[in-house]
C-alpha cells in the first residue's frame, strides 16, 4: 500500500464529528499524512524483505547471505558483479551434490558454462571390439579402447564450450559499476569441479 492508501485508511478509522475534517487539504489531513508516510515506508520495507529472503534477488542482505555460505571462497574470488555474487550464493545454498555427468553439467550451467563430459573405459580382450569406440549418452560420452590400462577408468574429461558472458541486466546490475558485458574464463568452473570431483578420479579440462 502507498502513502495515499494509508491516509485514506486512517480517515476511515477516524471518529464521526465536526472536529474530524476529512478534507484532503485540511490541517488534519496534513498531520495524518505524516503517519501515513511512515506506515507506507514500513509496508515497503516489509515487502522488500521478501526479495531479501531469496539470494537471487537480495541486495541489502547479500553480504549476510555470503557470510552464511562462507563466500567468497577460493572458487568465487572472480565473482565481483551483483549477478555473479547472487549466482554464487544461490548455487552454494541449493547444491545437493552428486557424482553423475548430469550433476557436473548442472554445476557448469549454473555458473554460466556449457560442457561436454567424456568418460573412459579400458580395452578388454574378449569383450571390447577392435578399434576406438564411443558410446554417446544424453549427458556424457564413453570412450572405449584408448588403452588397456585399467587406471583409465579413473580419468574423465570436461570440454568447456567457450567462456562465460555475464550481461548487465536492467534493474539488477549497477550502472557505472558493473560492465555492460563481462567475459570470464573458466577458472571458477575448474576450481568448483576439482573440489567436487570424487577424490580417486583425475579430471582433465579441454577448451574449444
Amino acid at each position: 500500500m502507498d502513502r495515499k492508501a494509508y491516509l485514506s485508511l486512517i480517515f476511515d478509522l477516524l471518529p464521526v464529528g465536526y472536529a474530524w475534517v476529512r478534507d484532503m487539504k485540511s490541517m488534519t489531513s496534513r498531520v495524518l499524512d505524516v503517519a501515513a508516510a511512515e506506515f507506507a515506508r514500513i509496508h515497503f520495507r516489509a515487502e522488500n524483505l521478501i526479495n531479501e529472503a531469496d539470494p537471487r534477488t537480495a541486495s541489502e542482505l547479500l553480504t549476510d547471505w555470503e557470510r552464511v555460505c562462507g563466500l567468497p571462497d577460493t572458487c568465487t574470488a572472480t565473482a565481483t558483479t551483483l549477478q555473479e555474487r547472487r549466482n554464487a550464493v544461490h548455487q552454494k545454498w541449493t547444491s545437493r551434490g552428486g557424482q553423475s555427468p548430469k550433476y557436473w553439467n548442472e554445476v557448469a550451467n549454473r555458473l554460466g558454462y556449457t560442457i561436454d563430459v567424456t568418460e573412459y573405459r579400458p580395452f578388454v580382450c574378449g569383450l571390447s571390439e577392435c578399434g576406438l569406440g564411443e558410446i554417446e549418452g544424453p549427458e556424457s560420452t564413453i570412450v572405449i579402447g584408448l588403452t588397456d590400462d585399467p587406471l583409465i577408468r579413473f580419468f574423465w574429461r570436461t570440454l568447456v564450450n567457450g567462456p562465460r558472458v555475464t550481461w548487465l541486466e536492467c534493474g539488477t546490475g549497477e550502472c557505472g559499476i558493473d560492465p555492460l558485458a563481462k567475459i570470464t574464463t573458466a577458472e571458477d568452473l575448474e576450481c568448483q569441479l576439482r573440489r567436487l570431483k570424487p577424490a580417486h578420479t583425475e579430471l582433465i579440462f579441454a577448451y574449444e
